[in-house]
């Protein structure tokens, strides 16, 4: 975005989304034959200058807004952390990012059709999960990691007509309980890559990786430093928002700064070459998370060509290319970093073959973008009209 002058075109969305009481109106060509109330991170919509890729909520949000537009439909936004926002007119559907649906729910116009949008697991499996993490951190260490991503206690499920969600099997089960329908839409990647036809397997299958965004204990950073740390024979290459938490790197401040094998890169251009090199050289991701609705941390990788070695809870399909740990323990991770390190090298292309190619014909934009049209047409079909 060229600024120029006294005119910052960012800056005049947000003061204007203030002005208007927190809320964006997008509008279809012509008369709209109807409202969406749509709460979810308004990041992409008040900042044209933020890059779409840099989470996949940015760029999903903008992808279902364009969907109910195309329908016909306008469009109010709001942030999914709106707490003071109350509808006023009538909405045909209302859909939320699990933080507004307990507020507002009960405030529209009875036939409207309240839709969650699902992008990690229950928040009681969730939370449970991360206490349990930093819990099993204490017994080992002597040490208090405070949880990171808990997520906000609600009623979203039980309130809502029907969900659409970012995850697989696991991810739904727990949301089971609820009886609720939900549609299933694949999580897009921040980038695509062309299959690694170069790469020498043979010599990558020592080298391993671990990235994530916040939260060191709960995505299991802590879990492969230990599993590693008694593995000199393999390297670890480290990068991601984690590695910038205090506590945790205090506590494992031998494992990220004195072992020879533990290399700590923090923030890296997945577009740079720096990054492509790292690609090339490393056989697999270690990533044994406690709960999550799809970790793109897998999904990226299968995409570069790397295996994955991946917890249940990631929430991540992935064929048989490489391997969901049995346990979330650091002998479990060992005995996998070694199985994989141990495959033959054609053994190595073939399954990474198999996660790129899997990736590519089911974790894409695309995809997302033709499962969610797919949901809205059932929507307007009536499949979920109110009782």
């Amino acid at each position: 975005m060229k600024k120029t002058g006294l005119f910052n075109r960012s800056l005049f969305i947000k003061v204007l989304y203030k002005l208007r009481g927190g809320v964006i109106t997008k509008r279809p060509g012509g008369t709209p034959k109807g409202w969406v109330l749509f709460s979810h991170d308004i990041t992409p919509f008040i900042n044209p200058d933020h890059p779409l890729e840099a989470h996949a909520n940015y760029w999903t949000a903008v992808d279902m807004v364009q969907t109910f537009l195309e329908k016909g439909y306008a469009v109010d936004i709001i942030n999914s952390r709106n707490k003071t926002f109350l509808p006023k007119k009538y909405y045909t559907y209302f859909v939320d990012l699990e933080q507004n649906m307990d507020r507002i729910a009960h405030l529209l116009n009875k036939d409207c059709i309240k839709i969650l949008h699902i992008t990690c697991a229950h928040w009681l499996f969730q939370n449970t999960a991360e206490y349990k993490r930093c819990l099993a951190l204490k017994k080992r260490r002597g040490v208090v990691v405070l949880p990171s991503r808990l997520t906000p206690r609600t009623h979203s499920i039980e309130r809502a007509d029907v969900a659409t969600m970012i995850g697989n099997d696991f991810t739904e089960e727990t949301y089971a309980f609820a009886g609720k329908k939900i549609y299933r839409t694949p999580l897009p990647p921040s980038r695509l890559c062309d299959f690694p036809e170069d790469k020498d397997f043979d010599a990558a299958r020592k080298n391993f990786i671990w990235f994530g965004g916040a939260g060191a204990v709960h995505k299991g950073l802590d879990l492969a430093l230990e599993a590693f740390s008694e593995m000199p024979e393999y390297t670890l290459t480290i990068f991601g928002k984690s590695t910038t938490d205090e506590e945790f790197t205090s506590a494992y401040k031998k494992e990220l700064t004195e072992l020879p094998n533990i290399h700590v890169l923090g923030f890296i251009d997945f577009q740079g070459e720096e990054f492509r090199k790292i690609q090339q050289n490393t056989v697999a991701l270690v990533y044994p998370s406690c709960s999550e609705g799809i970790a793109g941390a897998p999904v990226m990788s299968m995409h570069m060509g790397i295996l994955p070695i991946v917890s249940y809870e990631s929430g991540v399909d992935i064929a048989e290319s490489g391997i969901t740990l049995k346990e979330n323990t650091i002998e479990c991770i060992r005995e996998s970093v070694r199985t994989i390190a141990n495959l033959p090298t054609e053994e190595l292309r073939r399954r990474s073959k198999i996660g790129w190619e899997h990736a590519r014909s089911y974790y894409t934009r695309e995809s997302y973008g033709n499962a969610y049209r797919a949901f809205v047409d059932e929507l307007e079909k009536g499949m979920h009209k109110k009782s």
